[in-house]
């Protein structure tokens, strides 16, 4: 049977996503973020993630946000193949949700209409929008907002197959390593290998909104997740890039089929807030 859903609900629950997700860490997050801080040696570093954890009570208290670079908004729809939506267009619904929340919620408007012409939309539109079609007849939205500290410091490589995993994981390295304190560590990283260089780029984006600490469904692929975030830490960046043994709190991978001739590899980094919140219409 199929249900309908208005698109007016969609822009209600992305305006008050885009609030939520600007103003409070997630549960996971912050979690991570107090396990951080009873793992970390360093004096600078446990300086900073108290610094942190103060920061983020005073945005949860007083309703501001939990940093100045609000983001540009990514938003992810598992779409149910028995849904029908009505009342406009889904995309237009998504994007006024975006203007929205972050007009209502006094979030920073970072997007330009034109990356060479850079002029400034004024309302945080266009959202980034992933659609998927799925069973069902429920729609799952996630709102991702991703500020451009972290964002600029993301790879790709298209690794050749005899690289293999040694090669995968140089990658993840040369990555953080490069980053160094420009992402804002303590990090989520997420990692997209396989598929193709398009692909390869989405799933590592998709992996920063998997819930910090929840493993791969791989055993091999889960293996690779400890390794990583063992290595990664160990290259001793820490909070701020101060120094430290907690330079990541997690370290994800999502996994695709590719072609017999290549080995894509994307490496998304995310700063310590790693915005993410999932609702189920």
């Amino acid at each position: 049977m199929i249900r309908e859903i208005d698109v007016k609900e969609i822009t209600r629950q992305i305006r008050d996503m885009c609030i939520e997700v600007n103003y409070s860490l997630s549960e996971d997050m912050a979690c991570a973020m107090k396990e951080a801080a009873d793992k970390e040696r360093g004096p600078l570093g446990k300086k900073v993630l108290q610094q942190l954890k103060e920061n983020l009570e005073i945005a949860k208290e007083e309703q501001i946000p939990i940093c100045q670079d609000t983001g540009m908004a990514v938003i992810f729809l598992e779409i149910g193949q028995d849904v029908h939506f009505i009342g406009g267009d889904l995309g237009q619904a998504v994007d006024e949700g975006v203007r929205q929340g972050y007009a209502e919620g006094y979030l920073r408007k970072s997007v330009v209409g034109d990356p060479l012409l850079r002029e400034n939309t004024k309302d945080n539109t266009p959202a980034v929008l992933h659609t998927s079609i799925v069973p069902g007849d429920r729609v799952k939205i996630t709102v991702a907002p991703k500020g451009f500290g972290s964002e600029n410091m993301s790879r790709i490589a298209m690794l050749k197959p005899a690289q293999g995993v040694e090669g995968v994981k140089q990658v993840i390295l040369d990555t953080v390593r490069e980053a160094g304190p420009n992402a804002c560590p303590p990090l989520a990283v997420g990692v997209g290998i396989g598929g193709t260089f398009e692909k390869a780029a989405l799933l590592s984006k998709q992996a920063l909104t998997r819930p910090v600490g929840e493993p791969a469904k791989d055993a091999h692929i889960r293996a690779l997740e400890e390794e990583m975030l063992e290595k990664v830490n160990a290259l001793g960046i820490g909070p701020g890039g101060l120094g430290g043994n907690v330079t990541a709190l997690a370290v994800h991978i999502n996994a695709y089929a590719t072609h017999i001739a290549g080995l894509p590899v994307a490496v998304n980094l995310c700063c310590h807030v790693n915005r993410h919140v999932k609702r189920v219409l």
